[in-house]
């Protein structure tokens, strides 16, 4: 479970959001400018808040008022966003196995391979960062944050650079294996198909505020009925 309670400016734009994250699937939805990314970044670590608190399964990982502010490394959440900022010296293989250094060699390649698999990037393991393209690097990136498998996954539209047919079919997997090892995960889209083939819960965020929070059939009714509206038009 999340809790948050945050206030803070990034620029010009402020955020204000309160709420409780309990459903193992939250899409955070909402137009371009919304504050969706910069709420992720928030409950990373990523950007400090001028006001408030993130709790993490009743632990404080930032408070303010106590001037607690835990690393993002420390957190036990990882984040994949749209900019793959995979370290360039490095193969692929290499990248993924990142965050696994505890690990003994046997585990950590089992991990380093599982994670490909759930991306569709096993072929790609030995290649050199510079010589993938947007769409590989933004698998990779993903792969790099799953495989530590943390307690909390923050996806901030990872697959971006993915024509359609292949951002479903490695989203439809990556979901089914974040519930399978029970990782409470945090999507962030401005999709409404995303959230509502998926049956998430949604918070619903505008001009950095919350304006609804829901099952996502109830909170994205319009953009469901918008949606059949565009898919009927090209039938």
């Amino acid at each position: 479970m999340i809790e948050l309670d945050l206030s803070g400016r990034t620029g010009g734009f402020r955020l204000e959001v309160t709420c409780r994250l309990e459903a193992p699937l939250t899409v955070i939805f909402g137009p371009s400018g919304a504050g969706k990314s910069t709420l992720l970044r928030m409950m990373a670590g990523l950007v400090r808040p001028e006001r408030g608190f993130v709790r993490l399964d009743g632990r404080t990982l930032t408070d303010c008022r106590q001037r607690i502010h835990q690393k993002p490394g420390k957190r036990g959440m990882t984040l994949a966003a749209q900019h793959a900022a995979l370290f360039p010296h490095m193969t692929v293989e290499e990248n993924v196995a990142f965050g696994l250094r505890t690990l003994r060699e046997v585990a950590r390649r089992e991990r380093i391979a599982e994670a490909l698999a759930v991306v569709d990037a096993e072929a790609l393991a030995e290649r050199r960062v510079t010589t993938l393209s947007g769409g590989e690097a933004q698998r990779v990136a993903l792969a790099r944050a799953l495989a530590p498998r943390p307690t909390l996954m923050l996806l901030d539209e990872p697959l971006s650079a993915l024509d359609t047919a292949a951002r479903d079919s490695v989203m439809t997997y990556l979901l089914r294996w974040l519930r399978e090892h029970a990782i409470q995960t945090v999507l962030v889209t401005h999709d409404a198909a995303d959230a509502l083939r998926a049956q998430a819960e949604v918070v619903k965020l505008r001009d950095g505020r919350v304006t609804a929070q829901g099952a996502a059939a109830e909170v994205l009714a319009l953009e469901r009925s918008r949606l059949l509206e565009r898919l009927s038009a090209q039938v």
